[in-house]
C-alpha cells in the first residue's frame, strides 16, 4: 500500500470517528415535535406561567412567578384553557443560605416583580402532594393534599456544593425548573443559567439529603445561538428552565435552544433531544425576546405540554395570554 494510500484511509477513519462522536452528533438537526395545539390561559393575570403540572386526579395547574398565594386550576375550554385561582398560605420561608449581596437582591427587585417567593416550578407526586420552587429562597414548597403548606427542610450541602461548582452564583439566575419522582422521595432542580445545571435531592426517613454522589449531577456553562439567529449573531447562555418526571426518566426544557431532552435521572445525561423549534419560532407565534419565553413542561404517553411565560408581552399575532403548546409525542414514543 502506497504511502498516499494510507494517509487517504487514515483520514476516512478519523473522519469516521468524529462523525460518531458526541460533539458532532450533538450538532446534528434533531427531530422536529408536532404541534398539537396553542391555547392562550384565560384567567391568569400579568401573562406569567412559569410552572405546569397535571395531578394525578386529572386535574391541571399552573403557577405565575408573579403569585405568592395561589395557584391556578386550569380547565379546558373552547378554544382556550381558564384558570380559576386557588389560594393559600405559605409560611416563613427558611433562611436560604445565599449571600447577603444575593438576598438583597431578590428583595429589591420583589416590588417590581410583584413576587416575593418568585415560584419558577410546579410538580406533583402520586399522592397529589404539590411542590412549588421559589427561585428567590432557593427553596421547594409543599402543598400537601391534606395540611397546611410547608418548607421542604432541604439539605445545607445543596447550595454549597451548587456555588461550588459556579452554579446559583447570579441574582434572577437561580433555580428554574422542577420534578418530583411518583413517591415524592426524590426532587430535581434545575440552575437556570450562568451556569445551568441539575440538582438533586432525596428523603431519608423526615430528613432530605443530598445522594451519594452530591447534590450536583450536572453544571456546565457555555452559548448558544437560537435556532433562527444569522450566522455573526452574538450567542447567549445555555439554559434550563423547566424540568419533568416521566416513566422513569427525567426531561429537561431548554429554551434557548428550543428542545426537551430526555436525561439519565441519576447522573443528568442527556440520552435524546427533541427540537420544537419550527413551532415555536413559527411567524405567528415568535416573540421580541433574544432569549424565548419556554418556562413550563410537562409530559405523559402521547404530548408535551410546554407554557410559555411572556410576561405580559404579545407574539406577532397580538396574542398577550400566556399559551400552552401541546406537541404530539414522537413516534416510537418518549424512550423510543
Amino acid at each position: 500500500m502506497t504511502a498516499s494510500r494510507r494517509l487517504l484511509l487514515g483520514l476516512a477513519g478519523a473522519l469516521a470517528l468524529l462523525a460518531g462522536s458526541p460533539a458532532a452528533r450533538a450538532e446534528a438537526p434533531l427531530a422536529e415535535l408536532v404541534l398539537q395545539a396553542a391555547l392562550p390561559v384565560e384567567g391568569m393575570a400579568g401573562g406569567n406561567l412559569s410552572g405546569l403540572a397535571r395531578c394525578g386526579d386529572g386535574r391541571w395547574w399552573a403557577v405565575s412567578d408573579r403569585e405568592d398565594a395561589q395557584l391556578s386550576r386550569l380547565q379546558p375550554a373552547e378554544g382556550r384553557w381558564q384558570a380559576a385561582a386557588e389560594a393559600f398560605a405559605a409560611p416563613p420561608p427558611p433562611p436560604s443560605g445565599l449571600p447577603w449581596g444575593l438576598s438583597t437582591g431578590n428583595r429589591l427587585l420583589a416590588p417590581l416583580r410583584g413576587g416575593a417567593l418568585d415560584f419558577e416550578g410546579l410538580a406533583c407526586d402520586a399522592a397529589g402532594n404539590r411542590y412549588l420552587l421559589s427561585e428567590s429562597e432557593v427553596g421547594v414548597l409543599m402543598l400537601p393534599s391534606l395540611g397546611s403548606p410547608q418548607w421542604l427542610a432541604l439539605p445545607p450541602q445543596l447550595l454549597r456544593q451548587a456555588r461550588a461548582r459556579g452554579l446559583l452564583l447570579h441574582a434572577n439566575a437561580l433555580l428554574e425548573g422542577l420534578a418530583v419522582s411518583p413517591d415524592g422521595a426524590r426532587l430535581w432542580l434545575a440552575a437556570e443559567r450562568e451556569g445551568r445545571g441539575l440538582l438533586a435531592v432525596q428523603r431519608s426517613g423526615e430528613r432530605w439529603r443530598c445522594p451519594g454522589s452530591g447534590c450536583v449531577l450536572v453544571a456546565e456553562s457555555g452559548r448558544a445561538l437560537r435556532p433562527l439567529d444569522p450566522p455573526g449573531s452574538e450567542p447567549q447562555p445555555l439554559d434550563f428552565t423547566g424540568l419533568s418526571w416521566h416513566a422513569g426518566k427525567l426531561y429537561s426544557l431548554e429554551r434557548l435552544q428550543h428542545r426537551i431532552c430526555r436525561r439519565d435521572p441519576e447522573h443528568g445525561t442527556v440520552e435524546r433531544c427533541w427540537s420544537f423549534a419550527a413551532a415555536a419560532l413559527a411567524p405567528e407565534l415568535r416573540y421580541a425576546t433574544p432569549f424565548g419565553v419556554a418556562e413550563a413542561l410537562w409530559l405523559d404517553d402521547g404530548s408535551a405540554w410546554i407554557g410559555l411565560d411572556n410576561d405580559g408581552a404579545a407574539n406577532a399575532a397580538g396574542e398577550r395570554r400566556p399559551l400552552i403548546l401541546q406537541f404530539a409525542a414522537p413516534d416510537g414514543g418518549w424512550s423510543g
